[in-house]
C-alpha cells in the first residue's frame, strides 16, 4: 500500500475516523476537525505513515476541551527524519559528528540524538570511528547509575550514519557553570564530585575506563524534583579493562584533553581506573578555583602533568580550601597511580570523609537554581525537555 504521503486525498477520512473513535472511547466531546487543522494534516508528509496520524489525533483529542478539534501546529513539525525520531534542532558539533535535540515520531518524547555521518569523516578512519561509535553506544547500555546518561536507543541510518538517543539534559556542563558563575564552594564541589565518583565507580566495576573526564562531559541538571544531579557524558573514548577485549582506537594515536590528561597518558604508559581520577582531580582544580591545572599550549600542558607538581587549590584561590579536601584533590594529582586514590568508591568514601562548615543540602541546591537557572527550575506541567540551558556532549 502507498504511504500517507501519497495518498493525502485519504488524510481528512482516516483522521476523522481515527479523531471520532478515540473521542467514544475515552468519553471526549470532539465530534470534527477544523477546516485549517486539516488543511494541516493533508499537507504534512506523515514519515511515521499511519500509525503516526493515529498517535498524535489521539494526542490531540485526549487534550481537547471543545468540539471542534484544533490541530497545534507544533506538532507538525516535522525536522529531519532519522529512524523513529525527528532532529529538530542542532545542538552542537565535535570532532565524532553532530548532536541534536530530536522527538520521537509516535511518542513525542524528547531526547538527544548523537551521529556520525559519513562526510564528516576520512575514508581511513571511517570504519574505526563508526566501530568507537557503536562501542560507546553499548558501553553506556550497560551502565545503571542514576550518574550516567541514560541510553534510549541505538540504530544506523539509511545513510550509513551511526546515532544513538540519549536523555535529554536542563542545565549545563561544568565548564559552562564555572564560566557563567565563578569557582564553586567546596562543599558543592564535595557533593557534585561524589556524585561523578557513583557513575565512575560502576563504569570500572565493568571493566570500562572513560579516559575523556572534563568538565565538558560533567553535566549537572535537574532532574524531576531532584536538583544539582551529576550526569556522567560521552563515552566515546572509553576502553575495556579487561584482557582480551579489543581497543579500538587507533594504533598509536593520543586520545583526550591536554588540560586534563594524566601524566601516563602523556608518556604512553599504561592506565587504568587511577587515569581517570587524575583527571577527576584536574576538574575538582577547576571547580575550586576557575582555572585548570596547569595552561598553555596542548604539548606545555601534556609535559606539566608529567613533570611539574601543581599548586594548592587555596594558593591559586587566595582563601582556604578545607585542608583535607585539598589533600584529597592534590593526591589525585599525584603523578605515580600508586599514590592516588585505589578506586573511584575509596575516593567517594575519602570525600565523604571532608568536614566541611555548611554542608551542600538538597534545600541548598534547590535555591541555587530558584535563584540563577530560574526557567529550569520551574517547568511547566507535563514539560519534562524545555530549557534555556539544554545540552549534551558532543566528544
Amino acid at each position: 500500500m502507498p504511504s500517507l504521503a501519497e495518498r493525502s486525498e485519504d488524510v481528512p477520512e482516516l483522521a476523522l475516523f481515527f479523531v471520532r473513535q478515540h473521542a467514544r472511547r475515552i468519553g471526549a466531546v470532539v465530534e470534527t476537525i477544523s477546516e485549517e487543522s486539516m488543511k494541516r494534516l493533508r499537507k504534512y508528509r506523515w514519515p511515521g505513515d499511519v500509525d503516526e496520524l493515529q498517535s498524535l489525533l489521539e494526542r490531540a483529542v485526549t487534550s481537547a476541551r471543545e468540539p471542534v478539534l484544533e490541530i497545534d501546529p507544533a506538532l507538525l513539525d516535522e525536522g529531519l527524519p532519522l529512524g523513529h525520531y525527528r532532529l529538530m534542532e542542532i545542538l552542537g558539533e565535535g570532532g565524532m559528528g553532530e548532536v541534536w535535540r530530536a522527538r520521537h515520531q509516535l511518542l513525542a518524547r524528547p531526547c538527544a540524538v548523537k551521529l556520525i555521518r559519513p562526510e564528516l569523516l576520512g575514508e581511513t578512519n571511517q570504519e574505526a570511528a563508526i566501530k568507537r561509535f557503536c562501542l560507546e553506544a553499548r558501553t553506556i547500555a550497560r551502565l545503571s547509575s542514576p550518574n550516567t546518561v541514560r541510553l534510549y536507543d541505538f540504530g544506523v541510518s539509511e545513510t550509513g550514519s551511526c546515532y544513538f538517543v540519549m536523555e535529554l539534559l536542563d542545565g549545563m556542563d561544568l565548564a559552562s557553570l564555572v564560566q557563567r558563575f565563578g569557582p564553586l564552594p567546596p562543599e558543592r564541589v564535595v557533593a557534585l564530585l561524589r556524585q561523578a565518583c557513583r557513575s565512575l565507580g560502576e563504569a570500572h566495576t565493568a571493566g570500562l575506563l572513560h579516559r575523556d573526564i572534563k568538565p565538558h562531559n560533567l553535566f549537572l541538571c535537574r532532574l524531576g524534583l531532584d536538583f544539582d544531579v551529576v550526569k556522567v557524558l560521552d563515552f566515546g573514548l572509553v576502553k575495556s579493562l579487561r584482557e582480551g577485549e579489543a581497543n579500538l582506537t587507533a594504533a598509536g594515536s593520543l586520545i583526550g584533553t591536554p588540560a586534563y590528561m594524566p601524566p601516563e597518558r602523556a608518556v604512553g604508559a599504561a592506565v587504568d581506573e587511577r587515569s581517570d581520577l587524575y583527571a577527576l582531580g584536574c576538574v575538582a582544580y577547576w571547580m575550586l578555583t576557575g582555572q585548570t591545572v596547569f595552561a598553555g599550549e596542548p604539548m606545555a600542558m601534556m609535559i606539566h602533568h608529567a613533570r611539574t607538581a601543581p599548586k594548592p587549590p587555596s594558593e591559586v584561590l587566595g582563601r582556604p580550601v578545607p585542608e583535607r579536601l585539598e589533600q584529597i584533590v592534590l593526591a589525585c594529582l599525584e603523578k605515580e597511580p600508586e599514590n592516588r586514590p585505589p578506586s573511584a568508591i575509596d575516593l567517594w568514601n575519602q570525600l565523604g570523609e571532608v568536614t566541611l562548615a555548611t554542608p551542600w543540602t538538597p534545600e541548598r541546591a534547590e535555591s541555587w537554581w530558584l535563584e540563577h537557572l530560574p526557567a529550569l527550575s520551574r517547568p511547566e506541567p507535563g514539560d519534562d525537555s524545555s530549557g534555556e540551558l539544554t545540552l549534551t556532549s558532543i566528544g
